[in-house]
């Protein structure tokens, strides 16, 4: 039997951010891609703490193309809007950004948002951050039942964050928000760089885990299958061994391959 069946590799937008939208879906439908993980951010989605873009333009075009809307990613690490957002304007502000990115999850019927813990300052009692990124999650996850959305929330790299960065943070920030409807994603990259394995996020949340960044690294990079030297077949047999049924998004934001984006999805 095959490691993974095709639906479950889901596309993603980020590496077109210099091409239109219309660009990407082509791009995806000569790939044989059939499921997205959609990147909510400009210039394809619009997307900000007063208003966000038609989401039934949105939907027409994916629908047209053949392909399914898995998972709804707000842009959250270029952008200024955070989980641990500090000062009380900017939070408030945060947090109306993300519940518009669920408002719109839900109008688009995509099951699942992705979220992280969103990072302090380094110069700061890491704790204070931690209470913040624990009462944003918790509104939101909030918001998120109320929507019919589940919440996905992946770890980052120290250079990206001083919060959940490891599998030890992601399991405390899970059990503190402790909800139904806020779940696990696994990202081979912050994995890798953590020096941990997939099954040892198995071993922790089993079923919990409802979506993954599957890609290639060494281990910093997130790149095409095949462009760095992490074992992907070992990794697709852990997934297959633990019954994961979720998607494999493709977060590909090496800029190396933002020149000729749907050249490198066709080898990938």
């Amino acid at each position: 039997m095959p490691l993974l069946k095709r639906e479950q590799v889901a596309g993603m937008n980020i590496h077109y951010m210099r091409y239109s939208l219309d660009t990407f879906l082509d791009a995806q439908m000569a790939a044989g891609i059939q499921s997205t993980e959609f990147w909510a951010g400009a210039p394809h989605f619009y997307l900000d703490a007063k208003t966000y873009a038609n989401c039934k333009d949105l939907k027409k075009k994916i629908t047209r193309k053949g392909l399914k809307l898995k998972v709804f990613t707000p842009e959250n690490c270029m952008y200024q809007y955070q989980f641990a957002a500090s000062k009380p304007d900017f939070f408030q502000k945060s947090y109306e950004y993300f519940s518009n990115g669920l408002k719109a999850a839900a109008e688009l019927e995509c099951p699942i948002m992705q979220c992280n813990s969103g990072w302090g300052y380094m110069d700061e009692d890491r704790e204070e951050a931690w209470k913040r990124t624990g009462e944003m999650l918790s509104r939101l996850t909030s918001l998120a039942e109320k929507e019919g959305i589940t919440l996905a929330m992946e770890s980052l790299r120290p250079e990206e964050s001083n919060l959940v960065i490891t599998l030890k943070d992601a399991k405390r920030m899970f059990d503190e928000i402790n909800h139904a409807h806020f779940k696990i994603l696994i990202d081979t990259t912050a994995i890798g760089v953590a020096g941990e394995s997939l099954q040892d996020w198995f071993d922790v949340f089993g079923e919990n885990i409802i979506h993954a960044h599957f890609i290639d690294g060494n281990p910093y990079g997130h790149l095409i299958w095949g462009d760095g030297s992490r074992n992907l077949e070992e990794d697709l047999i852990v997934l297959k061994n633990n019954g994961y049924t979720g998607c494999l998004g493709q977060e590909i934001t090496d800029e190396r391959y933002f020149l000729n984006p749907a050249a490198h999805d066709e080898r990938n």
